[in-house]
């Protein structure tokens, strides 16, 4: 799926984070690729199905968070994974890492299972549910060392969705774009509320491309009152603001 030119710029991109691309990570980004493509014409997975795109804003965009993750980092948990980013992808890179997949639709959780067993990836589950309900549940709820989301919805609601699933001490990645900076003054309150603080706002442009990214890095230094998360749907409707 991906030509020899888009997979040299993905092994270099991936240098660029500090992820060496072996032949057997390349064929498993291949192989992804090619279900990625394939599915997307069944169910609407991504508006991204070109070489290019593939490569750059998904792959590597994914890939981007690899070296914000503190080392001997366990488990992630990447909360509405959609077509599995980054979830996937940093599973490939990271052979010692357990990811959990959530998402909310159930055809998306029976793509992002055939990808797990065509790659031959051990370490990694999908799963289909809401986030307000496996945040309240005792066998997720802080048993992780880092929740990731990509592009779900505002940083408020991100952090109601994502810090209960975060063990103390852990961290919350959040990969936003150019609205970054508004939504972290409307952040303050959720952060007070929900136990984190933050530690780091990165602002970097993909790597061959104009696109600008922001990754919003959040220490969690508290527990989450059980109040939190709300029932499904409240945390959109009305944010902690």
């Amino acid at each position: 799926m991906l030509s020899k030119k888009y997979q040299d710029l993905l092994r270099q991109g991936a240098e660029g984070f500090g992820i060496s691309v072996d032949n057997v990570k390349m064929d498993r980004f291949l192989a992804y690729a090619r279900l990625l493509v394939e599915w997307n014409e069944k169910i609407n997975l991504t508006a991204i199905t070109d070489e290019e795109g593939i490569t750059i804003k998904h792959f590597l965009d994914s890939l981007s968070i690899f070296p914000l993750m503190p080392q001997g980092t366990k488990t992630i948990i990447d909360v509405g994974t959609g077509a599995g980013f980054p979830g996937i992808p940093l599973r490939i890179a990271g052979e010692n890492l357990k990811v959990t997949l959530l998402d909310s639709l159930d055809k998306r959780v029976k793509f992002l299972n055939e990808v797990c067993q065509t790659l031959g990836l051990s370490n990694i589950s999908a799963v289909h549910g809401r986030a307000e309900d496996f945040g309240a549940d005792k066998k997720y709820r802080e048993s992780f060392d880092i929740a990731v989301a990509r592009a779900v919805a505002g940083l408020p609601v991100l952090l109601e969705y994502c810090l209960p699933f975060v063990k103390t001490g852990g961290l919350f990645i959040a990969m936003k774009g150019p609205d970054a900076k508004e939504e972290l003054k409307e952040s303050q309150k959720a952060l007070e509320v929900l136990g984190g603080e933050i530690q780091e706002v990165k602002a970097f442009k993909l790597p061959f491309s104009d696109n600008e990214r922001f990754v919003i890095v959040v220490r969690k230094c508290r527990h989450t009152p059980p109040a939190y998360p709300r029932k499904s749907g409240k945390p959109t409707k009305s944010p902690i603001v």
